[in-house]
């Protein structure tokens, strides 16, 4: 529920801000990533989000870019998401939409849930915007890292043994390499720390808002492309037609063993043999069984 709140809250402020006059004057289009964890997989739940450098008019007949070097103001997005979260947050609670457990039953209360959430009206809340990637290949090597990441990833494993994990992390509140350090987690504390990021089934932590929406995608890319006088891409046909013939083809979808991409090396007829049969594994050796 918070989850879905944080995407609501985030996009809608952004898309506000974007179509107002005095800002951008345009509906621009997001696609928004959600993140729970920091460095040491403590609960950090944060939102990145992809947002072109422009929009679309409200009558559609012109691309309307931002100003070099700024997008929109990061402060007014803070003052505006701060608000629409903490209703949305309100809103839920007094639909019976959340529920409390141990030390935090009394936020049940009504009064107390407001309360609780008096100081958060008062606080600076942090939106962080950076300058456009340097081109499409930019964006597609920044979604391949980070749309499908977990808590945490096998190179930032050092050691784990009966008495805990150690694992790298970054402490950001250090500039330099002084910030690179290891940590050592009993073991339940580290299954604790990774259970926190796991989503519930279903949920869609990738989502799309503004001009990237499901319904209308294709028309309004087609339109942006029109009026920046951008050549729509290759069909899928087309894709195949031009490549060199001397290339494995890709499968659309990933090994589903390692995830890795697969190529198509020969295609043969049923019933005939393999030019190049697959090769047997090696038995494994007592070593490796134990």
């Amino acid at each position: 529920m918070i989850y879905d709140l944080l995407f609501k809250a985030s996009a809608e402020a952004m898309l506000t801000i974007a179509a107002d006059s005095k800002h951008l004057g345009a509906s621009s289009g997001i696609t928004s990533v959600l993140h729970t964890w920091g460095s040491a997989m403590t609960h950090h739940p944060h939102v990145h989000m992809i947002v072109p450098g422009g929009g679309l008019s409200a009558d559609r007949s012109k691309w309307i870019s931002c100003r070099q070097h700024f997008f929109l103001p990061v402060r007014v997005l803070s003052r505006l998401f701060r608000r629409l979260f903490l209703q949305m947050l309100l809103a839920a609670h007094a639909a019976g939409r959340l529920r409390f457990f141990a030390d935090h039953r009394a936020l049940a209360l009504e009064a107390a849930f407001s309360a609780y959430l008096e100081p958060l009206r008062k606080a600076e809340w942090v939106v962080y915007a950076k300058e456009p990637f340097g081109g499409p290949e930019a964006v597609l090597a920044y979604l391949s890292r980070y749309t499908h990441r977990v808590a945490i990833s096998n190179h930032r494993l050092v050691e784990a043994d009966q008495s805990g994990v150690t694992f790298k992390y970054k402490d950001y509140r250090i500039d330099g390499l002084g910030r690179y350090k290891t940590m050592t987690l009993p073991i339940h504390e580290f299954i604790r720390r990774f259970l926190m990021h796991v989503l519930p089934k279903s949920f869609h932590r990738i989502r799309h808002y503004g001009l990237f929406a499901n319904g209308n995608r294709a028309a309004n890319l087609a339109r942006a492309r029109e009026l920046l006088h951008v050549a729509p891409p290759a069909t899928a046909s087309e894709t195949v037609e031009t490549a060199d013939a001397g290339e494995p083809r890709a499968e659309p979808r990933p090994c589903p063993r390692c995830g890795g991409r697969m190529l198509v090396i020969e295609i043969f007829a049923r019933g005939c043999e393999p030019k190049h049969p697959p090769q047997r594994a090696p038995p494994l050796g007592p070593s490796a069984i134990s």
